[in-house]
């Protein structure tokens, strides 16, 4: 028998179903997408999203940052882009030789870090403390970041020109990561015609303040977990390093980031606990981008996707 949410808790997930109906007006047909970006936000943690050019990557975060009130900010990727152009620098004031320092777009609440993998390495490193620990060192100064801060970064597919591979470092700070994938025909010429006259970003409004949005990501942290329901996690994680087809498998940081996400989906559900089906259901967008695959099994997302399903249907589900 489920446990039945205060009145309260109801009201948060009205909330959270007027965010979801709100970015489907501009995200057409990605029902999948929009609930895993959502649950990232309220489990306060970042996501990566990879796939080809054109597809909304970076309307999928514009239409997020337009649904919630907290400040965005958006950074454009390029080979050029030093981690100064996030953090901020000091300027000196000529009159009394006195230095001002002026923030970068990292502090905010919403970073929208668009094509992540076009930075040099020594940019895209630079981001590790921030979305690690919430908080940036800059020139010897520690500034903490106010909360809730994410990082929306997308990329585009590592075969592509001009690109630098995110290290396995990176990638594990991230909760999840996504792919848009091609729309069907069908929801392809709905696209043509709501954007024929006008943007839908533009008609979008506010639906979610920020005190919402912390509430939200505390009472994810309250969720309950059997001690069965964990054990079984941890064996999938477990599992991922020791097949034969793994490299690299998961680290302790994948099994918190799918113990967190678990939470959220339950509570996303409008559930006080955690079953088995909220861990598979969400397995493969956390632990994909956290292993590393055999020479001759490629090394795409949905490879590594599909390698994560099969992991999951051989533990054995808890009773």
């Amino acid at each position: 028998m489920e446990l039945v949410r205060p009145k309260a808790d109801q009201e948060i997930l009205v909330q959270i179903q007027q965010l979801r109906d709100n970015l489907s007006k501009v995200i057409l047909g990605k029902e999948e997408v929009v609930d895993h970006v959502i649950l990232a936000l309220i489990a306060g943690e970042s996501t990566l999203i990879e796939d080809v050019p054109g597809v909304g990557k970076t309307t999928l975060a514009k239409a997020l940052a337009s649904s919630v009130e907290l400040e965005f900010q958006r950074v454009q990727c390029t080979p050029d882009l030093l981690p100064a152009d996030i953090f901020g620098f000091s300027v000196l004031n000529p009159s009394d030789g006195s230095f001002t320092f002026r923030p970068g777009p990292i502090f905010c609440n919403i970073l929208l870090v668009d094509e992540i993998n076009r930075a040099s390495p020594r940019t895209q490193s630079a981001l590790l403390e921030a979305m690690a620990e919430q908080q940036v060192t800059i020139e010897g100064t520690l500034h903490k970041l106010e909360p809730p801060f994410i990082v929306l970064a997308t990329q585009n597919p590592s075969t592509h020109h001009g690109t630098f591979p995110l290290p396995e470092s990176q990638l594990d700070r991230f909760l999840l990561q996504i792919s848009m994938e091609y729309p069907t025909p069908e929801i392809e010429v709905e696209i043509l015609f709501s954007q024929a006259n006008e943007d839908p970003l533009e008609k979008l409004t506010a639906v979610m303040t920020k005190e919402q949005i912390l509430a939200c990501q505390n009472h994810v942290k309250t969720i309950h977990v059997e001690k069965s329901v964990a054990t079984y996690l941890i064996a999938i994680v477990n599992q991922t390093r020791n097949d034969e087809r793994i490299t690299l498998g998961c680290s302790p940081r994948g099994s918190r980031m799918l113990f967190r996400a678990a939470q959220a989906k339950a509570f996303m559900s409008g559930r006080e606990f955690v079953l088995p089906d909220d861990i598979q259901g969400i397995a493969p967008f956390v632990l994909s981008h956290r292993i590393e695959l055999e020479r001759g099994f490629g090394r795409n997302l949905q490879n590594s996707q599909s390698l994560i399903r099969d992991i999951v249907d051989q533990v054995p589900v808890p009773v």
